[in-house]
């Protein structure tokens, strides 16, 4: 049996009047193909292109109706459409076999590497609370990056920045106040600022030029000069000509220069930012180089307190982030680079997302922001789940917001060593009760503070991202859906029954599959056919995202 070429195809008359299909130019592409058969007069989408809701596990039920209003005013507009012709599914078929000579021709997606050099010099930003430190660093940025709020105390970890100036690149390094004799929390904070210090190659020291020197700043010289960095002191929230005078009084730190600035409407941080090339040097002596090829990102998302810093914390060895028993302790995104089993992952500890997010103010609401920016930006996020307590509907709704993200997905039950024999059937229960519709996320108990089952994460999480970068070829997803729509065809509606015409994956990470048809399909199909496409090609760990395109009705001449 000989497949019509591209040119026979083109030359003759088709099935759907004048119109000829325009083959790509570039055949690899099968988002080029979608478009070039929409051109063809396929219909333009008309049902929700977010994909399916995570699939049934029952067989699908011809008598289920779909729960969707928005779905069912749809399914209205398309009830007066014809029976198709058979020359229509003829079409179809010569275009499934020539792109199944095709081998649909796409692989797997590529992940960018990532740009940043850590062998450019770190810069830690030092200073007591609400003196600037998180202001100047966003003033640097050019952009709204670490959460501010003129309260003392919201930055608690150290958080590293990309940065450019004069052509060269170097790390800003966000901490919290430091100050003298705290305990818990504070001394956590202050901690993680002295960390900085030891890692950098010279110290941004900011002082509140309003205030003058107080004994906390005169601690912090003491400190610094006790870890012999070079010092580059900043007086800060310095507005106007007419308050330089007020930094002319921080000669008596004896650090040099004091040199005015003003973070928040950026007067003077050019000089600064000159000063800093003049001291940093060329090499960090301190860090090293990213590893080749771009590690994966991971996201540690969940509630507040169910332990996504202790995790971090575990699988980074040491203190690396603030860890307390008061919920909602992070603040910024802290990005990490982790070896695990003799390959590196970027790791990142996010703040809890928060029931009502819409209720909250300040730097609760600025954090959560941040958070679903790292979701979208990761490839595949560890959903947490204190094990300790009874599964709530915010977690729920974290995994859904990960879904709704078209990230991986692995699910973690934390805080495992304070479950018992009775609460373990009971977790078990509340997932497959809660997480129905979410059976295909690869799940792990663990301890993060002992680092019990830790182990075990590459494997889901390679799990996961196998699935989240799955590519079905053409003619084997036309052939599945051609025996599934056979068995099990779909229900008739308003007197009309839908076909499936053609179907093509149109991208990976995450997979989303286009379906052509002649009719709207109810929602309830629509997860039948992922529950299917999930057992026969995996797609383990990731949401699938099937949108539909309807043949428009054909004007008779």
């Amino acid at each position: 049996m000989r497949f019509p070429s591209d040119d026979e195809l083109m030359a003759g008359p088709n099935a759907f009047g004048d119109a000829r299909i325009e083959v790509a130019p570039d055949a690899a592409d099968p988002e080029a193909d979608a478009r070039a058969q929409i051109d063809a007069g396929l219909g333009e989408e008309t049902a929700d292109e977010a994909g399916a809701e995570p699939g049934d596990d029952e067989d699908y039920d011809d008598s289920e109706d779909s729960d969707d209003s928005e779905d069912d005013e749809e399914y209205e507009d398309f009830e007066g459409l014809e029976d198709e012709e058979d020359a229509d599914l003829d079409a179809f078929e010569a275009l499934t076999s020539l792109a199944a000579l095709r081998e649909d021709a796409a692989a797997t997606i590529e992940i960018p590497d990532f740009p940043e050099d850590l062998r450019a010099g770190f810069i830690p930003i030092i200073g007591r609370p609400n003196v600037g430190k998180s202001t100047l660093v966003n003033r640097i940025r050019g952009r709204r990056e670490a959460v501010v709020q003129d309260t003392p105390g919201v930055t608690r970890d150290r958080v590293s920045y990309p940065a450019e100036w004069a052509g060269r690149d170097f790390t800003l390094v966000d901490t919290g106040g430091w100050e003298i004799d705290v305990k818990g929390l504070d001394r956590s904070v202050a901690e993680q600022a002295e960390i900085a210090v030891d890692l950098a190659d010279a110290v941004v020291l900011v002082l509140d030029a309003t205030v003058g020197v107080t004994a906390s700043d005169e601690r912090i010289v003491e400190m610094l000069r006790s870890k012999k960095k070079p010092i580059i002191l900043a007086a800060n929230k310095v507005d106007s000509p007419l308050q330089e005078a007020d930094a002319a009084y921080l000669w008596s730190l004896g650090l040099g220069e004091p040199h005015p600035i003003s973070a928040l409407h950026g007067r003077g941080t050019g000089d600064l930012l000159d000063v800093i090339m003049d001291v940093l040097p060329t090499e960090s002596a301190v860090a090293s180089a990213l590893p080749t090829g771009g590690p994966r990102r991971v996201a540690l998302v969940g509630r507040p307190n169910v332990g996504k810093s202790s995790l971090l914390n575990s699988l980074a060895g040491g203190e690396r982030v603030v860890v307390n028993e008061l919920a909602g302790t992070t603040r910024d995104p802290v990005d990490e680079l982790i070896e695990l089993d003799g390959r590196s992952w970027w790791f990142v500890d996010t703040a809890g997302i928060r029931r009502k997010m819409h209720r909250t103010t300040g730097a609760d609401y600025y954090a959560s922001i941040r958070t679903q920016a790292a979701i979208e930006k990761a490839e595949v996020a560890l959903v947490l789940i204190d094990g300790s307590t009874p599964l709530t509907e915010q977690d729920v709704r974290v995994v859904q917001q990960v879904i709704d993200a078209g990230r991986a997905l692995v699910v973690v039950t934390n805080k495992w060593d304070l479950v018992d024999e009775d609460r373990q059937k009971e977790i078990k229960n509340e997932l497959e009760r809660e997480l129905v519709q979410v059976q295909w996320a690869p799940r792990i108990n663990l301890a993060a503070k002992t680092g019990w089952h830790t182990n075990r994460l590459v494997r889901a999480l390679d799990a996961a991202l196998e699935g989240w970068t799955t590519r079905v070829p053409t003619g084997r997803l036309n052939g599945f859906l051609g025996q599934l729509q056979s068995a099990t065809p779909h229900p008739v509606r308003g007197g009309k029954q839908p076909r499936i015409l053609f179907a093509t994956q149109v991208q990976v990470a995450p997979p989303r599959i286009v379906i052509f048809t002649t009719g709207f399909l109810d929602a309830g199909y629509r997860r039948f056919i992922e529950r299917r496409l999930r057992e026969e090609f995996g797609f383990t760990g990731t949401p699938i995202q099937i949108g539909v395109r309807v043949r428009e009705k054909r004007q008779r001449r």
